[in-house]
């Protein structure tokens, strides 16, 4: 596998576990906990994944796949209410999904074309990079105010309290060693 494909397949792997965890998350929230804020300088759950659909939508659908998007940012944001769980759970693996399905189909020529998305002007490799990087950070805000509300061990990494866990590390160490990716999300 090229390095390309690696790089393209994880971050369709990393978005698509991500969310799942977001998913994971508003099934255990009300709606009332889904849409707290303490604070007008906060964001309650729900703007974080309507912040998160728009982010996707414009950095790797449109900004990467070239599909046209007019985001409406300050919306996601302003949102007090009026969308449910199971409808956010909806829009985000619609989004997902989508953003998936262009990055695992995307012409490996591509990853170097510059784009400009709201204002920056870089590589594909960089948008995609930055929106994994980003969607990566406000999911471990939803774990975080997930945590709070419910007290609950999500189980995210019960794999690591496994005695067995740790053995399977020299593994990754020799795939390095004889030139192979170190990761692979091919099944």
């Amino acid at each position: 596998m090229s390095i390309e494909s690696e790089f393209l397949d994880f971050s369709a792997e990393k978005i698509l576990q991500l969310a799942s965890r977001i998913e994971d998350c508003l099934s255990k929230l009300t709606a009332e906990q889904i849409w707290l804020r303490h604070s007008d300088n906060e964001n309650a759950v729900g703007n974080l994944v309507l912040h998160l659909c728009g982010n996707v939508r414009q950095w790797i659908i449109s900004g990467a796949g070239g599909t046209p998007y007019i985001r409406k940012r300050d919306g996601e944001f302003a949102a007090r209410g009026g969308v449910s769980g199971a409808e956010l759970q909806e829009r985000l693996r619609e989004t997902v999904n989508e953003a998936a399905q262009v990055l695992r189909s995307l012409p490996h020529s591509r990853l170097a074309a510059t784009v400009s998305i709201q204002g920056f002007n870089g590589s594909i490799l960089g948008a995609i990079y930055h929106c994994v990087e980003h969607f990566s950070m406000h999911t471990g805000q939803i774990i975080f105010a997930t945590k709070l509300f419910t007290g609950a061990d999500l189980g995210y990494y019960a794999h690591l309290r496994n005695p067995s866990h740790g053995k399977r590390r020299p593994e990754l160490f020799e795939r390095i060693a004889v030139g192979q990716p170190a990761l692979s999300t091919r099944r």
